[in-house]
């Protein structure tokens, strides 16, 4: 097979969907790797190490879209990558189409298999694909939330950890998966008095025991959502439900109760968010105000980390690239549910139901699907 990893092109979109270790590997099985040139220099990776293990390397993404079988990216494929995409060419990357009819739309007329890594399951259902990220976003998001805090930012001024004889901030969390166990771990590292609220009480049980003393578990409703939010100086949604948008749980109205100047860092926004306020901004512009709060909504704020990033994703992701590439996409999804579960649009059908409900799009089951 003919593997392609273009640069990306997202605004301050550091990362690359491949090392040199994974494209040595799939050389190694004998499969054909290009890649871009200067893909990998976002994440300290150069042409000479790629090409020193057998990779092609091309001067145009144009030429990868138009040899490759398979294209490996990060990020969603934009405008002009999907005019771009061919007809049955598989595009393994992360998508989050419920968030974006747009790219939806634009995905199924180009006719690609669009295989998502944000809802490959394990054979113990969890996510590996979306592990990775989810924890560096959950890290990163109280190191730019601390950062947002500084009244020259337009926060509080408020110090997370506080000093002797000053009380440490606020820090709350919506969600208690992988991005807010991170979370949490770096806010009460730093000293922050933390609360977790999840809907899950197993869940809560097994933070309330890991989690140190200035770490707290709270179980979510709106009347108790409200209350922590009066008191929060810094807020983090960390909320998922995999394929969909993520529910609204802060209203507009419910910034008003807030303290003026908190900070709330939505993670999911890529998948809408959990703050009605919310929306995608960037590297270059990362913030705004609605209602005294300052929103930071960075859809990709593990490419600002770019080489660490690249490194702990491509970990997760180049088993299953190997498997694609090997057997092509529709033995190697027959023979793997859990990756079967990823192919979200195929030729034109999309093929992955929430998405399907959020746009009232017809869903279709994958051909592969049908047979895992």
């Amino acid at each position: 097979m003919i593997v392609g990893v273009p640069k990306e092109t997202k605004t301050h979109e550091y990362r690359v969907s491949m090392t040199p270790g994974g494209v040595d590997e799939l050389v190694r099985r004998g499969h054909r790797v290009l890649v871009e040139s200067d893909a990998g220099i976002g994440s300290g990776i150069t042409n000479d190490e790629y090409a020193a293990v057998g990779a092609q390397i091309v001067a145009s993404a144009k030429e990868i879209f138009s040899k490759a079988d398979m294209i490996v990216k990060v990020k969603e494929p934009l405008a002009p990558e999907r005019a771009m995409m061919r007809e049955g060419q598989v595009m393994f990357t992360y998508f989050h189409f419920a968030a974006d009819r747009e790219l939806t739309e634009g995905v199924l007329e180009t006719g690609a298999v669009a295989i998502a890594y944000e809802t490959i399951f394990d054979s113990l259902g969890r996510l590996p694909l979306l592990t990775p990220m989810s924890e560096v976003a959950g890290k990163m998001s109280i190191q730019e939330g601390a950062k947002y805090l500084e009244r020259p930012m337009m926060g509080r001024g408020i110090l997370l950890g506080g000093v002797p004889g000053v009380e440490p901030a606020e820090v709350l969390i919506i969600g208690g998966g992988i991005v807010g166990t991170n979370a949490a771990k770096v806010a009460a590292g730093l000293g922050a008095n933390v609360t977790i609220m999840d809907v899950n009480i197993d869940r809560l049980r097994y933070l309330d025991d890991v989690m140190p003393a200035n770490v707290h578990t709270v179980y979510s409703n709106r009347l108790t959502l409200q209350k922590y939010l009066t008191k929060a100086d810094l807020v983090i949604g960390a909320v998922l439900i995999p394929g969909a948008r993520c529910p609204v749980l802060v209203s507009r109205v419910m910034l008003s109760t807030m303290q003026p100047g908190a900070v709330i860092v939505d993670v999911g926004v890529d998948q809408g968010g959990c703050c009605e306020t919310i929306h995608p901004t960037t590297h270059d512009a990362p913030t705004y105000i609605v209602e005294n709060i300052v929103h930071y909504g960075v859809a990709n704020m593990p490419g600002a980390v770019g080489r660490t990033s690249t490194f702990s994703l491509t970990n997760a992701t180049l088993p299953y690239a190997m498997k694609l590439a090997d057997l092509g996409f529709g033995r190697a999804c027959k023979e793997n549910p859990g990756l079967a579960a990823g192919i979200n649009i195929e030729r034109g059908r999309v093929t992955n139901k929430p998405v399907a409900e959020t746009f009232g799009f017809e869903f279709t089951p994958s051909s592969a699907a049908k047979q895992a």
